[in-house]
């Protein structure tokens, strides 16, 4: 029997691919072509993926082809035809279905599917099978022993068509979840792919809320919607958010890529509703640049735009947004002016990435006109351009390592806070921290996150600065936040654990108590929750600065996506007292 393998290489090991979920639910549904799947990550080696692939000796194998992992699946191919000489190799993405001829000219692979594979796929998998002719095969380019054929696009599927890949979520339990409510995008953003598929399709809502139902039932910790522009359509994005608010489990979260220009006030009157932690929003800013903005074609209202994220902060929303360095027209100064107008939004993700020209985008085409110096090899990723130079570039990197560490992690937001209070912008101390880090060497070496502390106190010292108990109260609270550290760092010596020492005791002996604040801990003895909760007090508020005494309980078992715990301040560790989350 022809056995055929479909192989994912994903970035981290908590992705999950669904493109080849997709690709072998639909052939099983249409073909009945029997499909296996394997996952890997690119921290893998190549030789462990070669080895693993040759071991179960498929007849042919399909890769996912992503420009994070297209140079492993390169070396793949051309090892695997070496040591399989007899297998049939398509590749299939984002990364090939622009450059299909090329692909094949740079590798050794038989076939390239281009663009949306579900059904282009099994046809061709079907054809291998049988021996039938590949020129009636739409949307394939492929490879004879005298010439490469390109063959016309293959239609588009209806999305009710799409199959719904799920069934056994064992899998799933420490990976993030995919799912597609829609293909394609309305807008036409240079940057992206998604600016050449204009047409918009949506899967009937009655499927939708039919495959949103399953994931709430089995408790799924996060669902990633991967549509281009989730609120393109308002009618389609509300009945989903309303659906979703009316069957919350209260523990499932869900992450859209939205337009925020697109949110009107009955959307944003909606959204403080829902449950906190319910929806995650991913915003794509990019640049506050008007010129920046015009030559990507992003019709962006800055003015507007803060309004709206303002709206969404109080809405309960958990908030991602976005800028790309090395844009058109925009230099090291105006893209710190970027950085600095949203950092000022004060969103729970300030995710900043490097321009990655890809095929078929409007700046892959206009790179001379634009000035665009970008790596040959996938990524893609931008050297210079005519605005920064590759020294710019140099230190931007270093910056956003920094932003990785110190503000996407979540664990430093007080100390953060702190430090950026003492500098002009949150550019400048980032900017600061990122020289002070490299001419230290530490970006030479990995670190644990107690030893991030210490750097930031160590950063903190060259400040000069005359008063460090503030700092260190600051440090304390955030790293309780985030775990019930067994070993402080040497230099973190501010406490009033001592004369508490048997007040907490009588708390935690306390079950009126316990079963008030820390119900998940009530099967536990005295002694077991305080080896695992936190009781803290601090000479001021940490989060408000109100100068006054503030006793904090952590409870670790109930913890946010990020690895937050919840905190609660007690008026007293005696009595019960009200609360403030």
């Amino acid at each position: 029997m022809i056995k055929t393998l479909l192989v994912g290489i994903n970035a981290k090991f908590i992705h999950s691919n669904l493109a080849i979920r997709s690709l072998k639910e639909y052939a099983k549904q249409h073909y009945r072509i029997p499909i296996q799947i394997s996952e890997y990550t690119i921290n893998q080696r190549v030789e462990w993926i070669l080895s693993e692939i040759y071991k179960q000796s498929p007849d042919i194998i399909g890769f996912s082809c992503y420009i994070w992992n297209y140079e492993m699946i390169k070396h793949l191919v051309c090892e695997l035809k070496k040591v399989l000489p007899n297998t049939v190799i398509f590749l299939g993405g984002p990364e090939v279905s622009y450059s299909a001829k090329q692909v094949l000219l740079d590798t050794p692979a038989d076939a390239v599917i281009m663009g949306e594979g579900e059904q282009v796929c099994a046809q061709l998998i079907d054809a291998i099978i049988h021996h039938h002719p590949l020129e009636q095969i739409h949307g394939i380019t492929y490879r004879t022993k005298q010439q490469i054929i390109e063959n016309p696009p293959a239609n588009l599927l209806p999305m009710a068509d799409i199959p719904f890949v799920y069934q056994d979520m064992t899998d799933f339990k420490h990976r993030i979840v995919y799912y597609e409510s829609s293909r394609g995008c309305p807008f036409h953003c240079q940057y992206c792919l998604s600016c050449n598929d204009n047409q918009v399709r949506f899967r009937p809502l009655e499927q939708v809320f039919e495959h949103l139902n399953f994931f709430l039932t089995h408790h799924v910790r996060q669902v990633k919607f991967v549509d281009r522009t989730f609120n393109c359509k308002k009618s389609y994005a509300m009945a989903i958010w309303r659906y979703l608010q009316a069957h919350d489990n209260g523990y499932t979260n869900f992450h859209f890529e939205i337009a925020a220009e697109l949110l009107d006030e009955e959307m944003l009157s909606f959204f403080p509703s829902v449950r906190k932690g319910l929806f995650q929003f991913e915003i794509g800013v990019q640049s506050t640049n008007p010129l920046t903005l015009k030559h990507i074609q992003r019709n962006t209202q800055i003015e507007k735009l803060r309004t709206i994220i303002s709206r969404l902060q109080n809405g309960n929303i958990h908030l991602h947004l976005d800028l790309i360095i090395g844009l058109p027209y925009e230099d090291y100064q105006r893209f710190s002016q970027s950085f600095n107008d949203v950092y000022a939004l004060a969103p729970d993700q300030l995710q900043v990435g490097f321009l990655k020209l890809l095929k078929g985008s409007g700046l892959y085409e206009k790179q001379t006109q634009y000035g665009i110096v970008c790596s040959d090899y996938a990524p893609y990723e931008v050297l210079y351009t005519s605005h920064l130079s590759y020294l710019d570039i140099l230190k931007l990197k270093m910056i956003e390592e920094m932003v990785e560490i110190y503000y996407n992690s979540n664990r430093f937001i007080q100390t953060i806070r702190y430090l950026v209070s003492l500098f002009p912008s949150p550019f400048a101390m980032f900017e600061a921290l990122a020289t002070f880090y490299e001419q230290q060497q530490y970006h030479c070496c990995s670190h644990s996150n107690v030893e991030y502390y210490s750097i930031l106190y160590k950063f903190f010292q060259t400040l000069s600065p005359t008063d460090t108990t503030s700092f260190q109260w600051l440090a304390k609270f955030d790293l309780y936040s985030h775990e019930k550290a067994k070993k402080l760092p040497e230099w973190l010596t501010v406490s009033n654990h001592e004369h508490l020492r048997e007040e907490i005791y009588q708390f935690y002996h306390n079950k009126q108590q316990i079963e008030t604040y820390l119900p998940e801990y009530a099967h536990l003895d005295s002694k077991q929750i305080y080896r695992q909760a936190h009781i803290e007090q601090f000479p001021f508020h940490p989060i408000t600065g109100e100068q006054t005494d503030t006793i904090i309980l952590f409870n670790y078992q109930n913890c946010d996506l990020l690895g937050n715990a919840t905190y609660f301040v007690l008026d007293s560790l005696i009595e019960r007292s009200d609360v403030d989350e």
